[in-house]
Order: C-alpha cells, then sequence, then structure tokens
C-alpha cells in the first residue's frame, strides 16, 4: 500500500511537472491560430480560438523570408555538428587515449577556450574573417565561428567518456589486428554514441539560437538565419499578432523535433555517466 501511495504521489508530480513545462508551448500553438480580435478584445486569452485562423501559417510560408531563414539555420546547425562531432571526437581521443609530450597542455588549452567569453572575441573575429575574406563568403565565415565556439566544451565531455572507457577493450582489439585507427571507428566510437547524441544537441542549441554572431559577421539577408529572420517578422507584422505567434512557432519546433530525436541518447548519456560517477 505504501509503495502504490508514493507511485502514486510521483506519477502525479512528474504529470503536473510535465503540465506546466508543456503548457508555454499549447499556450503559444493556440496564440498562433487567433485573430487579433480573439487576442486584444476577448476574455479568452488563455482558451482556443473562436475561430482558428489556419491562413496565419500559409502566410509565414508563403510570404515571408522565413523558409529561407530556416534553411539557413539548417544548414549552418548541420554543418556544425558534423564538423565539431568529427573533430571533437579525434582530439578527445587523441587527448584521452594516447600517450604524448603536450596532451595535458592541450587539454588546458581546450579548458581556457571555455572560459573566453564570446563578446571578448567579437572584434578580432571580424578583423580574421575580413582579412581572409571569409566573411563575404556565403556561410563558411560564420560556420567557423560556430565549430570554433563549439570544440572547447565538446571536448571536455568526449574527454571525461574516453577515459571511462576500460584500456582492455582497445587493447583487445589491437592484439586482433585492428590499427589504432579501425579501433577508434569499430569500438570506441559506438561507445560514445549517448555523448555524442549530448553534444550535438547542445550544438545544435547553441547555433539556432544565436543572433549576435549572424548580425555581426553576415551583412547579406539571404544568408541569415531564423533568429534574424523571426525578428525582421515581428518588426513588419507587429499588428498582427496571431501571425506573429504562427512566426514563432516554425521557428520553434524545429528544435523541439531535433530534442525528441536525441533524447534517448541522451538520458542513456547521463545514465552512463551517473554510473560511472
Amino acid at each position: 500500500m505504501k509503495r502504490k501511495i508514493k507511485t502514486f504521489i510521483t506519477v502525479t508530480g512528474l504529470t503536473l511537472f510535465a503540465a506546466v513545462q508543456l503548457y508555454p508551448l499549447y499556450w503559444l500553438f493556440m496564440f498562433s491560430l487567433k485573430s487579433n480580435a480573439d487576442i486584444l478584445m476577448s476574455d479568452n486569452i488563455l482558451g482556443w480560438p473562436s475561430v482558428f485562423q489556419w491562413e496565419n501559417y500559409a502566410t509565414v510560408f508563403s510570404r515571408s523570408t522565413i523558409p529561407r531563414y530556416l534553411l539557413n539555420s539548417a544548414i549552418y546547425s548541420g554543418a556544425t555538428v558534423v564538423l565539431v562531432g568529427v573533430l571533437t571526437a579525434m582530439a578527445a581521443y587523441a587527448l584521452a587515449r594516447m600517450r604524448w609530450r603536450l596532451s595535458k597542455t592541450v587539454l588546458m588549452v581546450f579548458v581556457v577556450g571555455i572560459m573566453i567569453p564570446v563578446h571578448a572575441a567579437l572584434l578580432p573575429l571580424y578583423q580574421v574573417l575580413e582579412a581572409t575574406h571569409l566573411r563575404s563568403t556565403p556561410y563558411v565565415g560564420l560556420i567557423i565561428v560556430y565549430v570554433a565556439g563549439g570544440i572547447p566544451m565538446s571536448v571536455m565531455i568526449l574527454t571525461s567518456f574516453f577515459k571511462a572507457i576500460p584500456q582492455e577493450m582497445e587493447e583487445a582489439a589491437l592484439i586482433d589486428g585492428c590499427t589504432i585507427y579501425g579501433a577508434f571507428r569499430r569500438i570506441m566510437l559506438p561507445l560514445i554514441m549517448p555523448a555524442l547524441a549530448t553534444v550535438s544537441i547542445f550544438t545544435v542549441m547553441n547555433t539556432w539560437n544565436d543572433l549576435l554572431l549572424v548580425q555581426t559577421y553576415v551583412d547579406v539577408n539571404t544568408y541569415k538565419t531564423i533568429t534574424v529572420g523571426v525578428l525582421d517578422f515581428v518588426g513588419i507584422h507587429a499588428r498582427k499578432l496571431g501571425l506573429v505567434g504562427a512566426g514563432l512557432v516554425v521557428a520553434t519546433v524545429p528544435v523541439i523535433v531535433i530534442y525528441i530525436l536525441f533524447s534517448e541518447r541522451i538520458q542513456k548519456s547521463l545514465l552512463q555517466g551517473a554510473i560511472k560517477g
């Protein structure tokens, strides 16, 4: 009986917590389907719209630049995730599993990279990109900046996971004739997939939600991201609140979908870290 009561209390508490977390998304979706009359002149601000304004979403996709900005964000995020994942996996493997003279020094360099605020690097990065003509190159300059910003934290996360893997697994592969590259690709990479998923979701979130770097390093609107698109969209349609809500929903949904796709691996990563700790 005590166990049933405890289970009931736990389930009820978690359900209420989930409802509190999900309600803002529900409210934003309902907000996006309302007219100005429903929002400004009605007492039912928290309820369903009197008439569902689905044309708000049609307007977002057909009469705005948000689809183009979504594509740009997908390009920036996808390229950054791939490059950060590949580079940091190799770097963390070398730092955690190989013995060489400057390994600790290089690791400290990555640690210092975490402590440098982005605002302190805005001007030096701008000068470097301008001098190398990368700032005017579509996508390339900003992707390099995103990759450089994502590497330090990713290296720290993956290094801790590599250190927790027993050395005997790698030694057995080498005895069986596997090269160091084969051991990395066939044994180590599958074992750190949960950690790579965690790194990927953090990288996507930081890249997708960025506004400062896009506004600083990208001059051409054609290559700007969804955060800039939403900002411009809100400015243009400030008097059409439901339309603004539809734009916000369209900008938010991709991040939620990505998190759902990676959530299982992130949970495994946290569980493995707790067990190993």
